[in-house]
């Protein structure tokens, strides 16, 4: 099957990746199985009666959802379903094995990563960029130890300390991954009020804000700020996370978080109308360079910095 080559020869670098990325692995075994069967003619439903699969399970492998990858015997039975050339089946079940190795983030304690948290993590340690909208705090990626801290113990006021930290530390974690050379786009949209609302002390907020202004000026973090003068911004009424990955045929993914639960949106044209809506809230904010005039005269008029 000469055509598909191209389509398998941008998946083998992935074979060599120094830093597992198991839900990003999980999502292009999928992806390239779907391009597979429709290059055999068959539909969801024909292929999934043929091996004995439900339809649902195979829209599972499919989607590259779950904690863990299909097995190697179901996506070999696919393979040899669609008759898949033999280089082609090799690399997607070397991809398979490497997606059951666990990321960084899945040695941490189920408890502080459900199985949607987990997905969330996994996405953005794959995505190439990440565009993000908070109305209450400062984007998880942009945080300080100290106010995620603050964040973490007005969220769950009975935790543990030995939990808080934890979940600190977890936070710490995954905000490495803009100091990575191969580090996402990340685009944040802040409402001015998230600058206003003291948490944990003006000390914290000073020392965030600090940071924010720091981060704010690599040249891959764009931070823009809602003023609150603007009242007829078009903001969504939660958080919103929109992931983008380059040229590896998967769809853009909207992430919506509740307090116990999340929403992942992948069709097309949902995830276009959080687009729409994050271009125009880019539209009614301050300008970068603006925002960031804004957040350091903040952190020295309301919280004393130097």
């Amino acid at each position: 099957m000469p055509s598909e080559s191209p389509r398998i020869s941008r998946l083998e670098p992935y074979l060599n990746r120094t830093e597992p990325a198991p839900t990003l692995l999980k999502m292009l075994v999928g992806a390239q199985l779907v391009g597979i069967r429709e290059d055999a003619g068959l539909a969801q439903e024909q292929a999934a009666r043929a091996v004995g699969f439900s339809p649902a399970k195979l829209s599972r492998i499919e989607a590259g959802k779950g904690r863990r990858p299909p097995t190697e015997g179901d996506v070999r039975a696919l393979l040899e379903l669609y008759r898949a050339d033999e280089h082609e089946s090799s690399v997607l079940l070397q991809l398979l094995r490497r997606a059951g190795e666990p990321g960084w983030w899945q040695r941490f304690d189920k408890r502080l990563m459900p199985e949607w948290f987990d997905r969330l993590v996994g996405l953005q340690e794959a995505a190439d960029a990440i565009r993000t909208f908070e109305i209450q705090y400062v984007p998880g990626l942009l945080q300080t130890p100290a106010y995620t801290r603050a964040v973490v113990q007005r969220g769950l006021p009975s935790a543990p300390d030995r939990e808080v930290q934890r979940r600190v530390e977890l936070r710490m974690k995954r905000a490495e991954l803009l100091q990575r050379a191969d580090a996402p786009q990340l685009w944040a949209i802040v409402d001015e009020s998230v600058l206003l609302r003291v948490l944990g002390s003006r000390e914290v907020m000073r020392e965030q804000l600090e940071h924010l202004a720091a981060m704010a000026q690599l040249p891959h973090v764009t931070v823009q700020i809602v003023p609150l003068e603007v009242t007829d911004a078009s903001a969504p009424a939660i958080p919103v996370t929109y992931l983008r990955f380059g040229g590896l045929d998967l769809p853009d993914i909207v992430y919506l978080e509740h307090i116990r639960s999340a929403t992942f949106l992948e069709d097309r044209d949902e995830t276009e109308q959080y687009r729409v809506s994050l271009d125009q809230l880019a539209d009614d904010a301050l300008d970068p360079r603006e925002s960031l005039a804004l957040l350091r005269a903040t952190a020295q008029e309301r919280y004393g910095a130097v």
